[in-house]
């Protein structure tokens, strides 16, 4: 079972008998199915009941991968994953271990799982998040890898970085310097603009720190950015609001546009690399960031400036890779 919290830490249990750590699940019984088989040992792991009834992954472990007696090898096992779901606070606090076997239970950032599990658990444990992720119905894996990846297999790579700043609707005091200005930028179908760096995956969205030239204008800043890192034109801003560290005097601004147009990618003359860019609806978008609560105070904020553009809510779908210049009116 992959459960998340709402930071989208993913549960992972400390067991009695192995050195690494699992997801919650286990084996299944004789005339057991196995999304009864996941219920069962989520009763008897941590306690608690719930319905299993979406799948996320389907991972073929060959005998080569099997910690097994060679008369148990062949052809190898068939490992499910399902969606134990995002949970809150307190759920969480409902958790009761068993006597032996769970030692203890943490949620951890995706990224570290690749040094708490062992590789295909961890292989598995991704690609299950991935497909939960994009949307598009479950992953069919082989040892841990997907056999059809998708844009999404190369996110998640590192770690998300971490920004739980309070996120503020009203107008910047006086006091704070502006020292970053990111973009909402919508696409006809209500889907957002997302960029990953090409080489660790790590999500962004289109923004910047502001220079010189720029004359304190944030419009101005967001425009150059916007076009270096993706090549992409926007509508008439609406200012959302900004986020703010407690201790330091600086601002960071965040706006929504309509997305206009997309040009070949770029190479960003800052880093010298090209992102690549997909579209992800918002809340997808907050999946592959790490801002914690403060987050929900920006999706809201997201949404009122869309309607207020006469965008449409954007249905869950997988997410849509952008490698080449795009007409945006088709959508």
């Amino acid at each position: 079972m992959l459960i998340t919290d709402r930071h989208g830490r993913i549960l992972i249990q400390r067991v009695d008998y192995r050195t690494t750590c699992l997801l919650p699940g286990g084996a299944v019984d004789a005339d057991e199915s196995p999304a009864q088989c996941a219920a069962r040992e989520l009763q008897e792991e941590l306690g608690v009941t719930t319905t299993v009834d979406r799948g996320l992954a389907v991972d073929w472990v060959s005998a080569d991968c099997l910690n097994a007696p060679a008369s148990m090898r062949f052809p190898g096992e068939i490992l499910h994953v399902y969606d134990g779901g995002t949970w809150d606070d307190e759920q969480i606090a409902a958790i009761r271990l068993p006597d032996r076997e769970i030692t203890s239970v943490e949620f951890v950032e995706p990224a570290r799982l690749p040094g708490l599990m062992a590789p295909g658990d961890a292989r598995r444990a991704l690609s299950a998040l991935r497909a939960r992720i994009n949307a598009a119905g479950p992953a069919l894996l082989e040892n841990g890898l997907p056999i059809a990846p998708t844009v999404l297999d190369r996110a998640l790579r590192t770690a998300r970085a971490r920004h739980h700043l309070p996120f503020h609707v009203g107008p910047v005091p006086e006091q704070l310097s502006v020292v970053q200005v990111w973009g909402w930028l919508l696409a006809p179908d209500g889907r957002v603009l997302v960029l990953l760096e090409p080489d660790t995956g790590a999500a962004l969205l289109p923004g910047g720190t502001p220079e010189p030239p720029d004359r304190g204008d944030p419009f101005i800043t967001l425009r150059r950015e916007v076009c270096e890192e993706a090549a992409a034109e926007f509508g008439e801003p609406l200012f959302l609001g900004h986020l703010c560290e407690p201790d330091n005097p600086y601002a960071r601004l965040r706006y929504a546009a309509p997305l206009t147009r997309l040009g070949p990618p770029p190479v960003d003359p800052a880093t010298g690399r090209t992102h690549i860019r997909i579209l992800a609806t918002p809340e997808q978008a907050l999946e592959l960031f790490d801002w914690g609560l403060p987050a929900t105070d920006q999706l809201t904020a997201v949404h009122q400036a869309r309607a207020r553009l006469g965008i449409p809510r954007a249905a869950r779908q997988p997410l849509t890779e952008l490698p080449d210049a795009t007409d945006l009116t088709t959508m």
